[in-house]
């Protein structure tokens, strides 16, 4: 059976190094069942770790970032116009999301219903094209100022294209910037402006404002231009549980895709698809001399590799949802031996069980 390690002071030193590079407080986005590393495990360690606020985009994630990080703050990244989401949000003492008049209404409703007064983010629309309110709605987004039971502490937008284009998000900052003033000219105060993800504070530069929301970073898988400074954490581990020889001619896995032209000694893996092998990206970082990489490896038919015992083998045949096979030639690998892959976290299955060591 596979297990997905992640190395905790990695993970702690890239904190680090996410604070450091903001300058600014740090909202920590634990969506995706945390990015791969598990909801509240990395809700528990950035809370230990000093980061304060954490965020998700499911209401039913609350329950375990509380669990994990008793007495944090939670922003819910999802203007909702679901009544019950909407209460789960006011009932815990979340901070939600306004994208949207109706968003806005159905919250007020929700924070009246319960007797509470709901702290909100307004969400503006810069170019994802999801929620917010777009430039030009600037009336509309200031209406929801007055609704009852509503404070509103900030605002914030999502760049559509961080990871590549830097005069994008610089524009799109712009925008956001623009919008805010417009809002302060119509008597509204928008409060902690916030637009920097993980990809935007490590590829442009000014963009932490007064907050920055980091998820990706703290894998250190981060598809960046640049260097991070950051720790790539997490990979995939498990162990060969048959070796045997196969004669020249002989097929490896489904389809048959695989033909040994001699005798090849072969390790059966019990990992595959369904552990995240195969479909996660061997390189995060987005250049030009990854991607003629990529192809010139594709080109090549390099493949895929596992490390077993310090060595490097290859992975033969299709890979299957719970199964691999790897090319152990010329070796003395044996059963029992341990297996070791760089997967990305986001890529593996959430029943995988997480060990941090």
């Amino acid at each position: 059976m596979s297990v997905y390690v992640i190395e905790k002071e990695a993970l702690i030193r890239n904190i680090k190094r996410v604070e450091e590079k903001a300058g600014v407080p740090v909202i920590g986005v634990v969506k995706g069942n945390g990015y791969g590393l598990g909801t509240a495990e990395l809700a528990g360690i950035l809370f230990e770790n000093g980061i304060k606020t954490l965020a998700v985009t499911e209401p039913e994630d609350i329950a375990k970032v509380r669990s994990a990080a008793e007495g944090c703050r939670i922003l819910v990244m999802r203007s909702t116009c679901i009544p019950e989401e909407a209460e789960m949000i006011a009932e815990d003492g979340c901070i939600a999301t306004i994208g949207s008049a109706e968003s806005g209404l159905v919250m007020s409703r929700a924070a009246e219903k319960l007797g509470r007064r709901v702290e909100c983010h307004l969400k503006i629309d810069t170019g994802l094209g999801r929620y917010g309110f777009m430039p030009g709605q600037e009336d509309e987004a200031a209406s929801v100022y007055g609704l009852p039971g509503l404070d509103f502490t900030g605002a914030y937008t999502h760049f559509s294209n961080a990871f590549r284009s830097v005069s994008l998000t610089k524009e799109q900052q712009r925008a956001f910037v623009k919008m805010t003033e417009e809002l302060k000219a119509r008597g509204v105060d928008p409060g902690m402006l916030h637009c920097a993800s993980s990809a935007a504070l490590f590829n442009a530069e000014d963009v932490a404002m007064q907050g920055v929301r980091i998820g990706s970073a703290f894998t250190g898988r981060l598809i960046c231009s640049k260097d991070t400074g950051l720790e790539r954490i997490g990979f995939l581990e498990s162990e060969v549980v048959e070796v045997k020889d196969l004669p020249a001619g002989h097929s490896v896995g489904y389809g048959g895709t695989y033909t040994a032209r001699r005798p090849v000694k072969i390790a059966v893996i019990p990992m595959g698809h369904m552990d995240g092998l195969g479909i996660s990206p061997s390189a995060e970082k987005y250049t030009l001399r990854s991607v003629l990489g990529t192809l010139k490896r594709f080109i090549k038919d390099e493949g895929i590799y596992v490390h077993i015992k310090g060595r490097k083998c290859r992975l033969i045949g299709r890979i299957g949802l719970t199964h691999c096979v790897a090319d152990i030639t010329g070796t003395d690998i044996a059963p029992g031996d341990k297996v070791r892959a760089d997967v990305s976290p986001v890529h593996v299955n959430a029943a995988v069980r997480r060990e941090f060591r």
